[in-house]
């Protein structure tokens, strides 16, 4: 009887087609169905409807003529309600996704450079999973999934945009270095004009502390040695200091030779220059 009526079996995740003299009848879920050949019926194919990937290569090239290779990854499966659209309307199933996703592509990155391709992979994504699922729906055919897995420039662009990186990189480190030094030089030079102002005022008030040391010694010499003039306690006081600046260069073996005119006139006029210097240092 088995023989009779042929038994066959449909596996799970998979329906049959069946047939009688050619013409399409309904399609069998899976278990064990009976097909009385003798009246005509038989089975046209099995449709499996598992999930399956197409992984599709498209080159194709960018809108600043770069040539690039985009990888997309399609995942797709039939439909159990249009198992029949899926197994009768096309022939090659991946050939006709792939015709798809090579149209959209190559009609999509041709408007992006390159940096904005590898930017907006999910827009082409998008696009390639819009068109699909619009163009693949008629014929029985779900698009789970669209990915842009991959976008491969020419290996001298992928070489070109690394050194362009690269040179960069090393602009805005020259540039933070430049900067970094300017700072320095300008904490430098602040320092040397601060050190030099407080210098000029320490030799200001030494000046000042000379001066006011030595009106004061005038002024008690001319009060307790009657007829003296500020003027001589002054020449004298100044020839004193004269005698001793001499005595200590003498005294110094590292000393250079050092030519200084001497007799009682040089040391009136060092006396007057020495004078007329100590007073201009009082006035500023």
């Amino acid at each position: 009887m088995g023989n009779l009526f042929g038994c066959v079996q449909v596996d799970q995740s998979t329906v049959a087609i069946k047939e009688r003299f050619g013409r399409f009848v309904e399609v069998l879920e899976p278990g064990c169905h009976c097909l009385p050949w003798f009246l005509g019926h038989q089975l046209a194919g099995h449709l499996s409807l598992r999930l399956q990937q197409l992984d599709v290569r498209c080159e194709t090239k960018t809108k600043d003529n770069v040539f690039v290779n985009v990888v997309a990854s399609i995942q797709y499966r039939a439909l159990a309600d249009k198992a029949d659209d899926a197994f009768y309307k096309l022939s090659n199933t991946r050939s006709q996704i792939q015709a798809y996703v090579f149209d959209v592509i190559r009609a999509s990155v041709p408007k992006l450079n390159l940096d904005a391709a590898f930017e907006q992979k999910n827009e082409i994504a998008k696009a390639v999973e819009d068109e699909l699922e619009k163009a693949m729906s008629a014929y029985g055919y779900e698009i789970v999934q669209t990915l842009i897995v991959d976008i491969e420039p020419d290996e001298h662009v992928k070489r070109a945009m690394n050194e362009i990186n690269a040179a960069a990189r090393m602009r805005v480190a020259a540039n933070e270095k430049a900067e970094a030094e300017k700072i320095l030089q300008i904490k430098r030079a602040e320092g040397e004009a601060e050190s030099k102002y407080l210098s000029g005022l320490g030799i200001a008030r030494q000046r000042q502390a000379i001066v006011d040391g030595l009106r004061d010694s005038v002024l008690g010499f001319s009060v307790n040695v009657p007829g003296t003039t500020a003027k001589d306690v002054m020449d004298m006081v100044l020839v004193t200091q004269y005698f001793d600046t001499m005595k200590e260069i003498g005294a110094s073996s590292k000393s250079s030779a050092v030519f200084i005119p001497h007799g009682p006139g040089a040391v009136r006029d060092v006396a007057s220059q020495i004078r007329d210097g100590l007073l201009q240092g009082s006035h500023q």
